[in-house]
Formats: C-alpha cells, sequence, structure tokens
C-alpha cells in the first residue's frame, strides 16, 4: 500500500500542476531574453538552440508527411540542413520547406502554454524527447556536440536544481524561443533584401508553390510575432493578475 501510494506520488509530482512562479520569475527572464536575442556574440552563440529546434521542425514535418529523413547537420556558423527524401514537389515538400523558421515559436508557444497550466515537469521532460530525436538524426560532429551540450544543460537543471530555479530556467527557455523566433525571420528579409540568401526556404516555397517569396516571408513573420505576443500573454498572465 505504501509502495502504491509513493507511486501515486511521483506520478503527480511528474504531471501534476505546480504552483505559479513568483511575480518577478517572468518579467526578469523575459527581459533577459529579449536583450539576449537583441544581444551580438551572445545571440550568435545560443542561436544554436533554435537552429536545433529550426531543423527539428523540418524533420518532424517530414516524417510526417511521408518522406524518408536522412539525416539533420548542424554547423558551427549555426546554419543548418536536414536532408529528406521524397517527391521533389507537392504538399509533402512544401510543408517540409515551410516548417522550419515557424518551429521556434510554435516551440515557444506550447511551452508557454504548459508553464501557463504549470507544467514545468512536463516541459522539461517534453524538452528531453525533442533533444533525443534530433540526436538520433544527427549526422556530423559537431552538431552532437551541440545538441549533447544542450542535452546536459537541460539535464542538469532537471535532476539537480530545485524547483524555484527550473522556473527561472523554464521562463528563460520559453522567452527565447518566442524572441528568437522572430529575429532568424527579420534577419533572412535583410539578407534578401541585399539579394543574398537566394536559397532560403522562402525562395523555395516560392518555387515549389509560384507564390512569391515575399509573401512566403509575410506570412513567416505574422506567424513568428503571434506566437510572441500569444505566448508572451500567458507567460505574464501571473503578473498581470491584481
Amino acid at each position: 500500500m505504501n509502495e502504491a501510494t509513493a507511486e501515486l506520488d511521483v506520478l503527480a509530482g511528474l504531471f501534476g500542476a505546480q504552483p505559479d512562479p513568483s511575480i518577478p520569475v517572468p518579467l526578469v527572464t523575459g527581459g533577459v531574453a529579449l536583450v539576449l536575442v537583441l544581444s551580438g556574440a551572445p545571440w550568435r552563440m545560443a542561436r544554436n538552440v533554435i537552429t536545433i529546434v529550426h531543423e527539428a521542425g523540418h524533420a518532424l514535418i517530414a516524417v510526417l508527411a511521408g518522406r524518408r529523413l536522412q539525416g539533420i547537420k548542424l554547423h558551427s556558423d549555426t546554419s543548418g540542413v536536414t536532408v529528406s527524401r521524397g517527391k521533389p514537389e507537392g504538399p509533402g515538400m512544401v510543408l517540409t520547406a515551410l516548417a522550419g523558421y515557424p518551429a521556434p515559436g510554435i516551440l515557444g508557444l506550447a511551452f508557454a502554454s504548459l508553464l501557463a497550466a504549470g507544467r514545468i515537469t512536463v516541459l522539461l521532460a517534453l524538452a528531453a524527447l525533442l533533444l533525443l530525436g534530433v540526436l538520433v538524426m544527427v549526422r556530423n560532429a559537431y552538431g552532437v556536440l551541440s545538441v549533447v551540450l544542450t542535452a546536459a544543460g537541460l539535464a542538469a537543471v532537471a535532476l539537480v536544481a530545485g524547483p524555484q530555479v527550473q522556473a527561472w530556467f523554464i521562463y528563460l527557455i520559453t522567452w527565447f524561443l518566442l524572441f528568437g523566433g522572430l529575429r532568424p525571420v527579420i534577419e533572412l528579409q535583410i539578407k534578401r533584401r541585399r539579394g543574398a540568401a537566394r536559397n532560403s526556404d522562402a525562395d523555395q516555397l516560392a518555387r515549389l508553390t509560384g507564390v512569391p517569396a515575399a509573401l512566403w516571408m509575410l506570412m513567416l513573420g505574422v506567424l513568428a510575432v503571434t506566437c510572441l505576443f500569444v505566448g508572451g500573454a500567458w507567460l505574464l498572465e501571473p503578473a498581470l493578475q491584481p
């Protein structure tokens, strides 16, 4: 009977709702994430996380669309590539090409919804599953190193840190995904206006669909901004309550 009670307590700890964080947590972590995304060298280092999620988005949709996933490569300049096999055109290829840039914002939105429900532990488990899935498909040494280091940081917080430190960390990561999902879209648009990045996801989508790349860029921007505002509202809800 005691063992059954202990098991129920463990499950309640894993899947039950944790209490809302103190008011400064969503405010301070949001400010820190914004400064990090707007920075120079710190952003270039932290952007590896955005690249991991970006390529994971391509990979997940490729599999769901019935394409054969060949692997993911992550590079030291924070770029990446996901290779899949299948029809070179059609809805599956369009969805696969579209999935990368919205992925960080959508994941940040999912994390924000879990935080709003107090599911910090579930969120940590979801992040671990994401990293495990990416690690299995990474095909170069730098990519493996990037994913392993990210997973090590996540594991340290999940296994060693207390609930309050976990809350600060998870709120920071969630804000970073929301803000970090918008900056690459802006950077890509700047590059395209200068005549560079003509083989970007938006340009591939234009070739696949006949819809101008500028409209695809607009869609990517709207998606990123929507995720930021909706996710941000959920994160700030505890601080805005009277």
